[in-house]
This record gives C-alpha cells, structure tokens and sequence, in this order.
C-alpha cells in the first residue's frame, strides 16, 4: 500500500513531523526574549542610583531583582533547550526508521541484489546525514523567533534610551547583511559536493572493502574550503562588533561627560550591543544550518521517494 513519500522541503519535514510541538517551543522562545531587555534597565538604574544618590537598599533590591530575572531566564532556556533535544532526537528516529524501511523492502527483493552504491548511500544516510537534519527539526522555528526576538527587544530599548543608538545598530548590522549571503552560499555549494562524494566514497567501501584515495581527498578539501569561508565570516562578523562597541564607549563617554546622557545611559547601549552580537551571531548560524541542511534533506529525500518509500 503506498504511503506518504518525504515531503520535498526540509521546513515541510518539520512541519509534518512535529508540527504541535513547534508551538510549544515557539511559546517558550517567547518567554526568553521577552526578558531580554529587563536586565539591561536593571543594570542602567543600578549604575544611576549608585552615582547619584548612593541608594543602597534601593541597589540591593534591583540586584535581587535582576539575579530573580537571571534565574528565570535561564530556566525557561533549560526548558526550551531539552525540549528541543526531544523533538530532534525523535526526528533523527523517524528519519533513521525511513531508511530502515528503505533497506528492507516489502516487495520480495533480496538485500543482495542491491547494488554496492544503493547500500552505500543508505550507509552515509543512515550514520551522517539523519543527525543533523533531525537535529535543525528541534530549532527550525524556535530558534529564528527567540533570536530575532531579541533583537527587536533589545534594539527597541536602546531607541527608547537614546534614539541615536538606532545609527550603532545600523553600523553593526548592515555590513553584514552584505557579506554574510554570498559566503553562505559558497558553503552550501561546498556541504553539497560534500555530501554526494561521501556516498560515493561509502559505496566504495561496500564495493571494495577501502575507500577511494580520490574521493578521500577531495572530501578533505571541500571540509578546509568550508572552515576557511565560515571562520573568516565569524572573524568579520566580530571585528564588526567591536568597532560597533569603540563607537559607542567614544560617543557615548563624550556625552556622558558633556552632562548630555548618564552614565547608565553609556553601561546599558554598551550591554545592549553584547545582546545584539550573540542572538545576531546565533540567527546567522540558524541561516547557515537551514542552508546546508535544506540541502542534505532534499539529497535525502531524493534518495528515499527515488525508490517510492513512504516515511516512517
């Protein structure tokens, strides 16, 4: 009886495999970021009171208050991150599950009439490519809404603070808008060549018991194009906020002392970018995993509705 093939997008699969549990991930990323921006005010009204009126009971209580937020934001981050381990492990279940029907047909052919590179491929389908697709399943959605959900928080608070931390944000972001992209896209092109070779290299060793040199070789040099391209985006992407951070301590002293904003005012935008880099960094990997994973699933799910499989 036929079933169900693999759906053709990798957001398709999340959808049909744990879409209810998607809301429950998306409902806890919710709560992270809408703590986002509690500590940096916390961490303003501490320095002002502390300057200006040497406040101490009022200080005590908003170190309390920001250790109570502290604690439950990295409880609803606990919660959020084993969930999302659940979710992807089942996922890599089912996918494996998929394969193990594939391998065991139901039409009467024999396991040895296959030939060495279908065996091969299900190998490499089977111990490397099911992981990290099930592994995005757990953060596919979740992860873009709780970092973009920072941003937007923290971005928002620091224009309410001082409108002017709008042109820090811009200086910080745009940049990269440009060069991540076309380095994203020459990683995809690599993880693709990448994947294909490995299930050829596997077949090689079904068919004669040792991998071919070639294959090996190549494999090598698609993984050192990969780590060149994704660690000199991370190394401009740090550099960016640096400078981003250098503006701000210059413009922001020099107001500070002008008597134009308060010191808090200065300690909050500078936290405040800190809370932009990681959840930016964080979105731009969520982008690069989508990217090369989206491929891995599609070579995937080629390989399975090939043969007219259905899912597990």
């Amino acid at each position: 009886m036929d079933r169900p093939l693999l759906p053709r997008t990798i957001i398709g699969y999340v959808i049909r495999n744990s879409g209810v549990h998607q809301l429950g991930l998306a409902t806890l990323s919710a709560a992270v970021f809408g703590l986002s921006a509690v500590p940096l005010e916390l961490q303003r009204r501490i320095v002002n009171d502390a300057i200006k009126s040497g406040a101490t009971r009022t200080i005590l209580w908003l170190a309390a208050a920001y250790a109570g937020v502290a604690v439950l934001e990295q409880s609803f981050k606990l919660a959020l991150n084993v969930y999302r381990g659940w979710v992807s492990e089942g996922a890599v279940r089912t996918l494996r599950q998929t394969i193990h029907d594939a391998s065991n047909p139901q039409d009467g052919q024999a396991a040895d009439t296959k030939d060495s590179a279908e065996v091969g491929t299900h190998t490499a389908m089977v111990v490397a490519e099911a992981e990290p697709i099930g592994g995005f399943v757990g953060m596919a959605i979740s992860e873009p809404l709780l970092q973009a959900g920072i941003l937007v928080s923290v971005i928002g608070y620091m224009a309410y603070l001082e409108p002017w931390t709008l042109v820090l944000c811009a200086v910080f972001l745009l940049p990269q808008m440009l060069f991540v992209p076309p380095m994203q896209q020459a990683i995809n092109r690599r993880a693709g060549a990448r994947i294909t070779t490995l299930r050829e290299v596997s077949g090689g060793i079904v068919d004669t018991g040792a991998p071919a040199e070639a294959g090996i070789e190549h494999v090598f040099t698609l993984n050192m194009g990969i780590y060149k391209i994704k660690y000199s985006m991370n190394m401009a992407m740090n550099l960016m906020y640096s400078l981003t951070v250098a503006v701000a301590l210059g413009a922001g002293g020099w107001l500070a002392v002008s008597g134009r904003i308060e010191v808090g005012t200065v300690v909050a935008v500078v936290s405040g970018l800190g809370k932009l880099n990681d959840p930016w960094g964080d979105l731009v990997s969520w982008a690069r995993e989508w990217s090369v994973d989206s491929v891995k699933y599609r070579l995937f799910a080629d390989a399975v509705n090939g043969k007219g499989l259905a899912t597990a």
